[in-house]
């Protein structure tokens, strides 16, 4: 595993929680540059993996060719796990792991767009189709702008970002962005995290609908799952981590039945999963090899014999 250009995050937290069983079949939701999908297959397992950036389904070809018919890798967003697996009769299935956000791989080409450490075109694209970064940016109105990146970049500044971005369009490059913040917010060279951060991962989530994808998949997930089958998700922020939080809760029946001062408002599902683990944090010695793990936490539960939950089932 050497070879793949980047450090899978929570690796052997990861393999524990899925607790493969040679001859299972697993899916790896988020493939990128396989590090998780070449530790399963050391495992035994025959993997279904995904993701819709055209450049990891290329580079993957290897990995498929050396796979001897034990690796199925699918050019797809995971919101479109279950529809996928049950075309190809691969449903249901054993564990299902998601390595939620931008891979490593991405933020390392430039020309992508989704880094502000080298200037590149303002693209930020996933699946490199549809509307970009720059064309949002500098069509979009100043209130939406605003709006976006203080849901989802939790800016606290949104508003005064938002006017500097539209007084200084048309934008076109990831450094002129960059500058365009931190001038809003104020910059010292020393400063532990650029102010630009947040304005980059608001922008990323909404052009890739990244949250609604996630809420998708985990719906998805639930579906093709076998009974004792294990879900198991490495997130990167807050949005993502309580959106993962609030599931297994949910669909655990964790979440109290309502009260006389909020009451039910539906019947209660039989649980979906079981409680799930503790949360599971990278350690000092994972930091020092890889200081992208620093955020990420992973959640993990098994499925229970229950049916999926529909749209209509309430907590």
């Amino acid at each position: 595993m050497t070879d793949a250009p980047h450090i899978p995050v929570l690796l052997d937290e990861v393999l524990d929680a899925l607790a493969i069983a040679p001859g299972e079949t697993h899916v790896d939701g988020t493939f990128g540059a396989g590090g998780y999908t070449r530790a399963m297959l050391g495992a035994g397992a025959s993997v279904v993996a995904f993701d819709r950036d055209p450049t990891a389904i290329a580079n993957g070809a290897r990995i498929v060719a050396e796979s001897a018919g034990q690796l199925t890798l699918i050019h797809a967003p995971f919101s479109r796990l279950a529809e996928e697996l049950e075309a190809r009769g691969l449903a249901p299935v054993d564990g299902v792991v998601l390595d939620i956000g931008v891979s490593s791989m991405q933020l390392d080409q430039a020309e992508r767009g989704f880094s502000f450490q080298q200037d590149g075109p303002l693209d930020m694209r996933m699946a490199g189709e549809g509307m970009s970064a720059a064309d949002w940016l500098n069509n979009a109105d100043e209130g939406e702008i605003a709006d976006v990146l203080f849901h989802l970049g939790e800016e606290p500044r949104a508003r005064r970002v938002a006017k500097f971005i539209v007084e200084a369009r048309p934008l076109t490059r990831t450094a002129e962005l960059a500058a365009v913040v931190r001038r809003a917010l104020g910059h010292r060279p020393h400063d532990k995290k650029d102010p630009a951060t947040r304005t980059f991962q608001a922008v990323r989530i909404h052009i890739n609908r990244e949250l609604d994808e996630l809420t998708d998949v985990l719906a998805a997930a639930e579906r093709v799952l076998k009974p004792g089958g294990r879900l198991v998700v490495v997130t990167f922020h807050s949005l993502e981590d309580r959106l993962v939080k609030r599931f297994f809760r949910e669909r655990s029946g964790s979440t109290p039945a309502g009260s006389r001062h909020r009451p039910a408002v539906g019947p209660r599902a039989e649980p979906s999963f079981e409680t799930p683990a503790k949360a599971v944090r990278p350690g000092e010695a994972e930091l020092v090899r890889n200081p992208r793990a620093r955020s990420a936490t992973l959640r993990a539960a098994r499925r229970t014999e229950a049916a999926p939950w529909s749209g209509e089932d309430k907590v």
